[in-house]
């Protein structure tokens, strides 16, 4: 059966059949309202996305282009990275920009190193080192811009280790980076030490803060530890952090700040000779959401300090009464020492992967991680209401998980069957069974879909580059149409 195209309708439909086609589409995604997602959502209530809404709507049309149109964006992106430099141990000398997430400041922080290098050491084949936990937009960014990555391990507490850094460094080498925290465990990686490390090498050092840069400066005043991670640690020259996710901003909302404008200078862009006028950008995207900017400034001056220290006082209390229930639930661990409210769950004796597709169907939303197995929970303050009912759920998928013996053994086997067949499988034979598991993985990973095979046997082969096009396939598959269920 061949699948209908969507069409421009011949007629306009009626603001009522348009907004109620997409409440129903929406009741299929995952009921964030209710604090069912560990990640992608970040909410601090009502009153807070009311205000976000009637912020962004003021400035919708607004174009963050042109600020000599728009003053009034330029005023409140300024104010933005003003104070959010403030929090993150900036300065008079600090300057920066928004962006429009984490994934654009990361690329745009491994521009500037490039260009740096190029300018300032005539180095034409660039690398920077990487912890193995540092966050995919660096890879990403290397992809993009020519740079070479040299991954280092991280010690038995998931922290970068600074030993294997100093090894990995060469004369090449112009971008050391820390996360604080790493995403998949929670942890802080080793700031002040990479940081000395870079000075003494005399070469850049970038923060990757943005899951933890708009509560890491918060939790200090409660009395919580934070180890030193931000532009006051001597070595460190630029850092990036995440408006939308602890500052609570609206999406797409990220800042990149610089120790000062002598290094964001190579961030910029400008081309002279286009018959349209001179063109000139401080980052990645042209056409920027006016609607993104006045969200962040406007919620920034709404909870202010007394009200991020009231949310993160309440996420910290929940991020420890579930670390602690899990912990106390037999079979389950939790990943390092995390620093804030991000942490992965993991298990020696369990299936891990079968823990979560038992909490999928509770309707919960964690993501899977590897190397080792975990599920991942970024714990913000739309959970404070929910954490009782999540640690029930997770006791009960416990339990169904440790009585299951049938389903794992039936999925211990299929992992061994699949180490087997890559071994003796002409590698044509594997390549092309891949392509077809990559539409059956495409519907196992829906929110109903159970996926620990899966998972468990897509880790153990042995081809990467094959698992490369099998998830290249997923991401071509996200952008065609899909007939109505």
């Amino acid at each position: 059966m061949s699948l209908e195209l969507p069409r421009l309708p011949a007629y306009g439909r009626s603001r009522a059949e348009v907004l109620n086609r997409m409440q129903a589409l929406r009741d299929h995604d995952v009921q964030w309202r209710r604090g069912r997602a560990f990640s992608l959502v970040f909410h601090a209530g009502d009153e807070v996305s009311e205000l976000l809404r009637d912020a962004y709507a003021l400035f919708m049309a607004e174009n963050g282009l042109n600020p000599t149109a728009f003053p009034s964006l330029r005023r409140l992106e300024t104010e933005v990275v003003a104070m959010t430099a403030g929090l993150l141990g900036g300065d008079a000398a600090t300057v920066g920009n928004m962006t429009s997430g984490g994934t654009e400041s990361l690329l745009l922080a491994v521009k500037t190193a490039r260009d740096w290098g190029r300018a300032e050491r005539g180095i034409t084949r660039p690398e920077m080192v990487l912890p193995a936990t540092a966050h995919p937009a660096l890879d990403k960014a290397a992809h993009y811009f020519d740079v070479r990555i040299v991954r280092v391990p991280v010690g038995p507490d998931f922290r970068a280790d600074v030993a294997a850094t100093r090894a990995a460094v060469t004369p090449n080498t112009v971008l050391l980076v820390g996360s604080a925290p790493q995403y998949p465990h929670g942890v802080i990686d080793p700031i002040a030490e990479l940081a000395a490390l870079a000075r003494e090498r005399g070469v850049l050092m970038h923060v990757d803060a943005c899951v933890g840069g708009l509560m890491l400066p918060f939790l200090r005043p409660l009395g919580y530890r934070v180890p030193d991670f931000d532009l006051s640690v001597p070595g460190v020259t630029s850092l990036s952090a995440d408006l939308h996710k602890y500052g609570y901003a609206a999406k797409g909302a990220s800042v990149l700040l610089y120790k000062d404008n002598a290094l964001r200078r190579y961030q910029l862009f400008a081309a002279m000779d286009w018959p349209g006028g001179i063109y000139a950008s401080p980052t990645i995207a042209g056409t920027r959401p006016g609607g993104a900017i006045a969200a962040a400034w406007a919620v920034l001056n709404f909870l202010g300090e007394a009200g991020y220290r009231r949310i993160t006082e309440t996420v910290m209390q929940t991020t420890i009464k579930i670390r602690d229930g899990a912990r106390a639930l037999p079979g389950l661990k939790v990943l390092g020492e995390p620093a804030m409210s991000v942490m992965a769950l993991a298990s020696d004796t369990l299936d891990i992967y079968e823990v979560g597709d038992e909490l999928t169907a509770r309707g919960w939303y964690l993501d899977r991680q590897q190397r080792p197995p975990s599920l991942h929970l970024t714990i913000n303050h739309a959970h404070a209401a929910v954490a009782d009912e999540f640690l029930a759920d997770l006791a009960a998928a416990v339990e169904t998980v440790r009585r299951s013996g049938v389903r794992q053994t039936v999925n211990a086997a299929v992992v061994r069957a699949a180490r087997a067949l890559t071994r003796w499988l002409p590698e044509a034979w594997v390549s092309a069974l891949l392509r077809r598991l990559s539409g059956a993985l495409g519907g196992a990973g829906g929110r109903g879909g159970r996926t620990a095979a899966m998972y468990g046997m897509l880790a153990t082969l042995p081809n990467r580059g094959d698992l490369r096009e099998l998830v290249l396939d997923l991401v071509e598959g996200f952008t065609r149409p899909q007939a109505d269920s």
